[in-house]
């Protein structure tokens, strides 16, 4: 949505122009069309049928995601009877967020794109994200052999989690500052010369964080086995961040391609996915196994 600037591509929420199914040529549309579907007092951008399909694809994707979360608070039921009860719960919290999400997407649309409204719209899947991937966790019956104790596994899982929550901060402000910077310039190249303190900052943070998650990894390699789901997912944490960094450096000298910017916010999430994921795993699923005696 972002990389292309598909934004704005259906100017009206929930119909697009008007329409269940929006247009896809210029004919469709009434000669007005600029100032009857203006927003926040302002005609809207020549009709361009590839930014509005795209824009509507991304709201069929949040429809088939709210009908896939319906379901799981569905198939949640059985739980109410068990002492699990959470489970159902948070499936129920997810389902309610995602209708509030969808309520927020049209604050998006209403405010054109007002920078601080899409942080919050960002942030919101976030929340979900982690409330689903606490669920399923819950929802499983498994334990991970921990070989011994060790007292700072969770205040430095608690400080990952931190860390990378200040990461996230950061990030939504850079990507403020440059949607500021995209409606004054159009030239790429002269981009990063009107970056901020925060641009900087959030680029030595993603070291501070990459170099925890690797002080983690090895840090408490030995008390966990190699095959353990919690061994791999600190892995791939690691592997994620690397690659992120990798897509930024690549944003920050190639005066942010519109496809690089798509896929450190996509490495982004899937990293403060992972990272959440590990979190639960220590304060949910981890514990030391007694020896039979």
């Amino acid at each position: 949505m972002r990389s292309t600037g598909s934004g704005m591509g259906c100017p009206d929420w929930p119909k697009c122009f008007g329409q269940w199914v929006p247009p896809s040529d210029i004919s469709e549309l009434p000669d007005d069309y600029k100032t009857k579907f203006a927003v926040a007092g302002k005609e809207i951008a020549d009709f361009d049928p590839f930014k509005t399909w795209t824009e509507y694809y991304n709201r069929l994707v949040g429809v088939l995601i709210g009908l896939f979360i319906l379901l799981t608070v569905v198939f949640s039921f059985p739980y109410l009877k068990t002492q699990n009860k959470k489970i159902f719960w948070l499936s129920f919290l997810s389902f309610v967020l995602v209708g509030f999400q969808g309520w927020i997407g049209s604050i998006v649309v209403s405010t054109d794109l007002a920078v601080y409204m899409i942080t919050i719209h960002m942030l919101i899947a976030l929340v979900i994200v982690a409330l689903l991937i606490y669920t399923i966790t819950a929802s499983q019956d498994f334990i991970i052999p921990q070989a011994k104790v060790d007292s700072m596994l969770k205040p430095l899982a608690w400080l990952m989690l931190i860390v990378m929550f200040i990461q996230i901060i950061l990030g939504t402000q850079v990507r403020e500052s440059i949607d500021e910077v995209a409606k004054r310039i159009d030239n790429r190249d002269l981009w990063l010369e009107e970056m901020n303190w925060v641009f900087y900052v959030h680029r030595s943070w993603s070291l501070l964080n990459i170099a925890l998650a690797i002080f983690i990894h090895f840090r408490f390699k030995p008390l966990f086995e190699r095959q353990s789901i919690l061994y791999k997912a600190s892995l791939a944490v690691i592997l994620m961040m690397c690659a992120q960094t990798f897509t930024g450096a690549v944003l920050a000298n190639l005066s942010f391609p519109g496809n690089a910017q798509s896929i450190h916010l996509t490495l982004g999430s899937l990293t403060a996915g992972l990272q959440i994921f590990i979190f639960i795993l220590v304060f949910s699923k981890t514990k030391i196994l007694e020896p039979i005696k």
